[in-house]
C-alpha cells in the first residue's frame, strides 16, 4: 500500500484543500518540498572522506516530496487534511507548471496576514530611538 497520492490525485486533493478554505476567516494551508533520498546511508558508508558532501550532487536525479496540509492542531487533529505526493526527477516540468496553475488559482481564496501592527510597532520603534535636532 502506498502512503502517497499519485500526481492528479494530489491535484485534486490541493484543488479540495482551497476550495475548502473558501469564505473562512481563519486557517492555513502548508505547502511543504523535500528532496527524498534512497538508501543515501550505505552510498555515503562507500564513499572516501574527502571534504566533500556527496548528496550535493547525487549520482541521479533524485525525486522530490511534496506535502499539502490545512495546519489544524492537535486538538482537532480528526479534521487535518494531509496530502503527499512523490515527483520523479523526469516529471518536474510538468508537475510544477500545474502546481504554479494550482496555487496561483488558490490563492485568493487565502487571506494575507495582518502586518499593520507589527509596521506600527517598527515605526513607533524607529521614531522613539530618533534624536530631534
Amino acid at each position: 500500500m502506498s502512503l502517497h497520492l499519485s500526481n492528479e490525485e494530489f491535484f485534486t486533493g490541493l484543488t479540495n484543500l482551497f476550495e475548502s478554505r473558501k469564505g473562512k476567516d481563519h486557517g492555513a494551508i502548508y505547502l511543504v518540498q523535500k528532496r527524498l533520498t534512497y538508501g543515501q546511508d550505505a552510498a555515503l558508508e562507500q564513499q572516501p572522506n574527502d571534504g566533500t558532501t556527496p548528496e550535493a550532487r547525487p549520482d541521479e536525479p533524485l525525486p522530490i516530496l511534496i506535502r499539502a496540509t490545512n495546519g489544524k492542531s492537535r486538538e482537532r487533529a480528526s479534521a487535518k487534511i494531509k496530502l503527499s505526493t512523490v515527483v520523479e526527477a523526469d516529471a518536474l516540468g510538468e508537475f510544477f507548471a500545474k502546481y504554479a496553475e494550482i496555487c496561483k488559482a488558490g490563492m485568493p481564496t487565502l487571506k494575507p496576514r495582518d502586518k499593520s501592527k507589527k509596521k506600527a510597532k517598527a515605526k513607533k520603534r524607529k521614531t522613539g530611538t530618533a534624536v530631534p535636532p
